[in-house]
């Protein structure tokens, strides 16, 4: 099958997929943009390492259909692999190569020709600010050295997809932003992503939208604003002097007076409701007008964690594959 322009670079119906008895995927349905991030979310098991899999061709679904890069992924996987790279949750980055060595293998595997597999390995190591460490063995590298290579060696064929999972499991915070502005600049030149994450942080920093994945089904989609906006949560958070204060705070405000104990250090009072600057000045109006004043005033709105906990559930369950 010829690859076809379309806006949409993955597009998945009615995916199944069991182990055994256990079904692991349940009638998935999933568009993926063309240059944009798609992040799936859920908790362990849920299903997401599954798709993944059989979207890279790595394993066969039991039902459904999907196309990948414009090419039918049952009738054309050669296809397919061909337009996808992937970078798993553990790096395959062979130890006892270099750097430079593991990019030539990958460009060996990718069918390039000596000149064209060395020009590509050097424009990766630049890019991801390995040169240096290039003539290295990969097991002297950091883990977010590791982590950098493992994703260039999925970009020496120039693919059109890149599927990540869980990338930055186990780097320390500032490699984990370190791969996220990589992330950024592949889609920004055209590369769309599927990424899996454990990290709701990372989905809120890179989606364009969020597909939160429970039991095998898809239970909510949207863009991350749009999830927040789902979830009930949100309030203004006061904080008082003292128990006078606090008292009088909550008969103005119509609000149950907290039960707090004298050690506490602090006397607060928790508003439903996420106002705007509106809501904020007659809350304070309303609070100056009963000769009281907040210490402190801050404003919860719901996040990324509030959508997790709300829609999926809370057992610890394990992915059913690797």
């Amino acid at each position: 099958m010829t690859s076809t322009t379309t806006s949409t670079a993955i597009a998945v119906r009615g995916l199944r997929k069991r182990f055994g008895e256990k079904v692991v995927l349940d009638g998935v349905d999933l568009d993926v943009p063309e240059r944009s991030v798609v992040a799936l979310l859920g908790p362990n098991g849920a299903g997401k390492t599954t798709i993944v899999r059989i979207l890279a061709t790595l394993l066969h679904a039991d039902g459904g259909s999907a196309t990948v890069a414009g090419h039918e992924l049952a009738t054309d996987p050669r296809a397919v692999r061909g337009a996808i790279g992937v970078t798993g949750q553990f790096a395959a980055v062979d130890n006892l190569l270099t750097g430079e060595e593991n990019l030539l293998l990958m460009g060996r595997l990718q069918h390039l020709g000596r000149t064209q597999r060395a020009r590509r390995a050097t424009e990766l190591l630049d890019r991801f600010d390995l040169a240096e460490a290039a003539r290295k063995p990969a097991a002297t590298y950091s883990g977010g050295m590791r982590r950098r290579l493992d994703l260039a060696m999925s970009l020496v064929g120039e693919p059109r997809v890149l599927f990540l999972d869980e990338p930055t499991t186990g780097l320390d915070p500032r490699s984990r932003r370190t791969l996220w502005e990589i992330v950024r600049d592949l889609v920004s030149g055209g590369v769309t992503v599927l990424l899996t994450t454990q990290y709701l942080e990372e989905a809120d920093q890179l989606a364009d939208r969020i597909a939160v994945l429970d039991h095998g089904s898809i239970v909510a989609e949207g863009t991350p604003r749009e999830l927040k906006r789902r979830v009930p949560g949100g309030h203004v958070n006061l904080t008082f002097a003292d128990r006078a204060a606090l008292h009088g705070a909550a008969h103005a405000l119509g609000r149950p007076v907290p039960d707090v104990r004298d050690d506490d250090s602090a006397f607060a009072l928790r508003v439903p409701g996420t106002p705007g600057v509106h809501g904020l000045k007659e809350l304070l109006s309303t609070l100056d007008a009963a000769g009281v004043e907040p210490d402190e005033l801050s404003v919860h709105h719901p996040d990324l964690d509030d959508v997790f906990l709300s829609l999926t559930g809370d057992s610890d369950r394990t992915e059913a594959t690797a």
